[in-house]
């Protein structure tokens, strides 16, 4: 809660009877002043703040969901840094014998005496593998096509967290105008029962039809305490999604209603944008991932090669002798038979989901376009026939019913009609909004590089 400060005469604060003033206490004056400035601005800044769909999209892109689709995203590019590394070349340094038989401490056996006049053969070296059949290649690849697929698992990611917020947030915006519809109904039939009252009293009432309308404003009442529940729901759910601290007391919240009418694509134009759904795109890297694990599984049956040199000493033989080596692997009846069925297998996993994801993607824009053209003319129906006629007939039932026109039950089922009307034409306007933005986010091409 915000204090609002009208302080004319600062040198009057801190004023007693003896005549003492804050001109007599610097230190104090200059709390006072700072402290002014400061909840000046903390309350400029409560009432500053608005939700509106932008920040609620903003939020739910950096919710926790997202965050560790990101993670994800970051270990395979790490992946692709391993993948791209040779082996690395292996340093030997040995002494193959050393010779005894001048004694442990002369100077040319073991203990003191000059290291280089010992007879002991020493030797180093460096051995490094040759891999054949382009296995870093093909390594490298398969690693590189898997964080692309994460790259766009952190899309679609993004897609669905957006969506399931903006449904959070039009939830809110539809409970809100529910709750200021039957607080105005709660009001109007409280204003009603105090009438019937007064008509009682003047016996222009009877008192069945006073005991009806306290009944009726009752009624009314507990549907306004079940709106403010319905709407406390909503934020709570607007906030797990985004994670914003909303507080409807301090927070301006912008009814983003959508506006704007979506044409039906033509076929061509809807298989276009399934081709383009990050879902798909992921699925598609994988099957791509797959295939080059399938060629580096094949590729094991190219032995690699390792090739080594070595410098030798033996001070028997001669000071400096040059070794070369070649090492290659016997593979004598074994083909990597397990590795290459494993990779075929894996592949063709990945070839399936590749086309589950695009049926289901194709059915997923099928949904949400025909959702969206039914919720558009639901709504249209409720906001342009049904709940101004309802309006209009709960006013004329009211000003029947004052004027002694009407009965009293005409009144109530005119009211009753009303209150579900305003209802129902909140949840359509929700509808058709949250389906308006799932349509919208889902057809948006978003792949470009995640970061």
């Amino acid at each position: 809660m915000c204090i609002t400060h009208q302080v004319r005469d600062w040198s009057a604060i801190g004023s007693d009877k003896r005549g003492m003033s804050i001109r007599q206490f610097p230190s104090l004056r200059r709390f006072l002043f700072a402290w002014f400035l400061l909840t000046t601005a903390l309350c400029a800044q409560v009432h500053a703040q608005t939700l509106g769909l932008a920040q609620v999209l903003e939020a739910a892109r950096q919710n926790l969901d997202v965050s560790i689709a990101q993670q994800n995203l970051a270990a395979a590019q790490a992946d692709v840094v391993s993948a791209d590394r040779a082996p690395f070349p292996i340093f030997t340094a040995k002494t193959s014998q050393m010779y005894l038989d001048k004694g442990v401490n002369g100077n040319q056996g073991i203990g003191g005496g000059a290291f280089g006049q010992k007879n002991i053969d020493k030797s180093g070296g460096i051995d490094w593998t040759w891999e054949r059949g382009n296995k870093r290649g093909l390594r490298t690849q398969s690693a590189k096509q898997q964080a692309l697929a994460a790259g766009a698992d952190l899309q679609d990611m993004l897609v669905m967290q957006q969506i399931a917020a903006a449904a959070a947030y039009f939830d809110l915006l539809a409970a809100r105008e529910r709750n200021q519809e039957m607080q105005a109904l709660s009001q109007s039939a409280l204003q009603l029962s105090k009438s019937a009252r007064l008509r009682l009293k003047a016996g222009d009432l009877s008192a069945q039809d006073t005991a009806r309308l306290e009944i009726e404003a009752q009624r009314a009442q507990a549907d306004a305490r079940s709106a403010q529940l319905d709407q406390q729901r909503a934020v709570l759910q607007l906030q797990q999604i985004t994670k914003l601290s909303i507080n409807l007391n301090t927070w301006k919240v912008a009814a983003d209603w959508p506006s704007v009418q979506v044409q039906a694509p033509t076929q061509g134009v809807l298989q276009a944008w399934v081709d383009q759904r990050a879902d798909v795109v992921a699925a598609r890297e994988r099957v791509t991932a797959a295939s080059a694990a399938l060629e580096l599984a094949q590729a094991q049956k190219k032995a690699d090669v390792t090739l080594g040199s070595s410098l030798d000493h033996d001070p028997r033989v001669s000071n400096r002798m040059l070794e070369l080596r070649l090492s290659l692997p016997l593979i004598w009846g074994y083909g990597y038979e397990g590795e290459i069925g494993r990779a075929q297998a894996q592949l063709a996993q990945a070839q399936t989901l590749f086309e589950k994801t695009k049926l289901e993607a194709s059915s997923d824009l099928q949904r949400l376009l025909e959702e969206f053209s039914a919720a558009l003319e639901r709504e249209t129906l409720y906001e342009q026939d049904i709940l101004p006629r309802a309006r209009k007939v709960a006013e004329q039932a009211e000003r029947a019913f004052t004027l002694g026109a009407s009965s009293l039950t005409d009144l109530l089922d005119a009211r009753r009609t009303l209150r579900a009307t305003l209802i129902e034409a909140a949840f359509t306007r929700a509808d058709y909004a949250k389906a308006h933005e799932a349509w919208r986010l889902r057809t948006t091409t978003v792949l470009s590089d995640a970061r």
